[in-house]
């Protein structure tokens, strides 16, 4: 029997497997909870935050993922990936209650560092996976792992939406008690997945990306990423902030509007996604997908009540999550595609490096864009943010279509 023929008969939904999803979306749900809470909570007092200061807050969280994920990597690999998973997820724990308990500034930054250093639940979760599937389920496998993810960030702002109502600090609380209780759960019934000691040897990670740059095909679709992750997080820290000053909106309010955009992400990725890619392509999907989010990001500035109001909101915010649906994904197929089989996990492993350091950099950018020189967020400051984020996805549109030319050139698939 050849190795086609025996791939169909192959167990997939094994109960690792089945455990580690859940782990995930649980997980999922706890942090998109406090995505669309974070700047209402550290802008009110007692912390009475400026919109620098919660755009750090935003990028010290991935700055210190960015930093660590890779030592949690390696001890990973050498001890196994169910201890750091359980370590990780208590962290998110500690994180959360501390931000939530806390009286100070300096508190909810403390606990956003704490999240952020034990945050490679993630990256280790993926790891899980590529150890318990074969090549073959492997795709299968990540992209169950993409539905869990968006579907915990559907669930999780319209969780913190409801949960609101009752305290903007009550959502840290009830994620604090998610993570625990996953951990908890992890603990007794998750095997392990590798033999300890199997350690292999990991790169430095800021020496990867850099590396990397140097090959012109990998060099440039890493680029690309860059660029596409940069701006919609820009977009993520800046939402909240922008839709308080100008519609007015609350915590709820903004919960459900980040609930529709995981909504619409959904449906892009998960049901059309695929069928697109088979009709045109990866790299013409990332070309459209960067022309969607720099549109929508460069009209959404001039939404208000009196022009396009609700409706344009999501309107803009549909077009938004859908173009970000269809790029992001096809840029990962592209470098799984063009890469060597023994290479695949470094290289996307180079591309969600570069990722994690685009989610410090642009709430930064953010930060320093919608604060005006009294420390406070204007229409003027609104616009420059935004246009900065649609000027990056228009050098992200030209890097994609250069991407398509070089991949034509090179007669791959995509």
């Amino acid at each position: 029997m050849t190795t086609e023929q025996a791939q169909p008969t192959e167990k997939f939904f094994t109960p690792p497997l089945i455990i580690i999803y859940v782990t995930v979306f649980i997980d999922l749900i706890g942090f998109g909870m406090v995505i669309p809470i974070l700047p209402f909570y550290a802008n009110t007092a007692p912390f009475n935050a400026t919109p620098f200061e919660i755009g750090v807050l935003f990028a010290i969280y991935s700055l210190m993922q960015f930093i660590f994920s890779p030592i949690l990597g390696r001890l990973s690999d050498r001890y196994g990936r169910r201890p750091i998973l359980f370590i990780s997820l208590l962290g998110s724990a500690v994180g959360y209650f501390v931000i939530g308990a806390a009286t100070t500034l300096f508190m909810v930054f403390l606990g956003r560092v704490i999240g952020g250093i034990t945050g490679a639940n993630i990256s280790t979760a993926q790891a899980y996976i590529a150890d318990t599937t074969s090549r073959a389920n492997r795709a299968k496998g990540m992209g169950l792992f993409g539905a869990m993810f968006g579907l915990g960030f559907i669930l999780g702002p319209a969780i913190a939406g409801v949960l609101s109502k009752y305290g903007v600090h009550v959502p840290f609380f009830v994620a604090a008690v998610l993570a625990l209780t996953n951990a908890i759960a992890l603990y007794f019934i998750l095997p392990e997945s590798i033999k300890p000691g199997a350690a292999r040897v990991r790169p430095n990670r800021l020496v990867e990306l850099v590396a990397s740059l140097k090959q012109k095909d990998f060099g440039m679709i890493n680029l690309l990423y860059f660029l596409l992750v940069t701006a919609f997080s820009i977009m993520t820290y800046a939402f909240v902030l922008f839709t308080a000053h100008r519609f007015g909106y609350n915590a709820e309010q903004n919960g459900y509007l980040f609930a529709f955009v995981g909504f619409v992400s959904i449906i892009g990725q998960g049901v059309l996604f695929n069928r697109l890619t088979a009709r045109f392509g990866e790299a013409r999907l990332t070309i459209a997908g960067c022309l969607m989010m720099a549109i929508s990001l460069f009209f959404m500035p001039a939404i208000g009540p009196a022009y396009g109001g609700l409706v344009g909101l999501l309107v803009a915010c549909a077009v938004l999550s859908f173009g970000n649906s269809l790029a992001s994904p096809a840029v990962t197929s592209i470098v799984s595609k063009i890469s060597p089989e023994e290479e695949q996990g470094s290289s996307l492993g180079i591309m969600q490096s570069g990722a994690s350091l685009a989610r410090a950099v642009g709430p930064m950018i953010g930060g320093v864009l919608l604060n005006n020189a009294v420390n406070q967020i204007d229409d003027a400051s609104i616009q420059r943010t935004f246009w900065t984020a649609s000027f990056i996805m228009l050098v992200a549109l030209g890097t994609s279509v250069y991407v398509a030319r070089i991949l034509r050139s090179e007669a791959q698939p995509v």
